[in-house]
């Protein structure tokens, strides 16, 4: 009785057993809609969780290639790199660097992004967001990534790519966000069409 009670907990996701070590309550899992274009802080925040944002580095810098293309801007111009760690239920869960376009760069560099989003201090900045598009892929846990998010290299992860437009079209952030496979899951909705 108490195998088939586990293996029903462990199969409604409540808990997780590790072979050698036990049976645990699972970690709360944050999830990332498709549905709307917004910060991903805000988005949880929404849900009804409790996100604190850890700033790791922020500093203008020459954008690297890669970048330089998604922003459509010349390789060698500087952009600010935003680097923030996102902790949820106490835990790490998200890794994220941000790379945003000048001139606009240089008018949020210095605002609490502990405290505000990157969206929110582009639309103070005068700078509203229209669409983005971004590729959400699953990978492995990069060595560098993994001693920020306390897992070991190799951990299952979704490796986020989003470049965000203003209304006029122009690519004003670039972003790669790595998110514990572990802690997230992604939720969409989606309408019958062509049936």
């Amino acid at each position: 009785t108490l195998r088939q009670a586990l293996r029903q907990l462990s199969d409604d996701g409540l808990i997780v057993q590790q072979p050698g070590r036990g049976t645990f309550v699972a970690p709360p899992h944050l999830a990332y809609h498709l549905g709307s274009l917004q910060s991903l802080a805000d988005d949880l925040k929404k849900q009804g969780h409790e996100v604190h944002t850890t700033v790791l580095a922020r500093s203008m810098r020459q954008a690297p290639l890669r970048i330089a293309t998604q922003l459509r801007i010349r390789p060698g111009d500087t952009a600010l790199r935003l680097e923030r760690l996102r902790e949820f239920a106490g835990r790490a869960a998200v890794h994220q660097v941000s790379w945003i376009r000048p001139p606009h760069a240089e008018q949020i560099r210095d605002r609490d992004f502990s405290d505000v989003s990157l969206y929110g201090a582009l639309a103070d900045a005068g700078v509203a967001v229209a669409r983005a598009a971004e590729t959400i892929r699953p990978g492995a846990l990069a060595a560098a990534t993994a001693r920020h998010l306390g897992e070991p290299a190799g951990s299952p992860v979704f490796i986020s790519d989003r470049v965000t437009y203003t209304l006029d079209a122009v690519a004003i952030v670039a972003d790669r966000a790595t998110i514990l496979g572990s802690m997230m899951e992604i939720r969409t909705e989606r309408a019958a069409s062509g049936l």
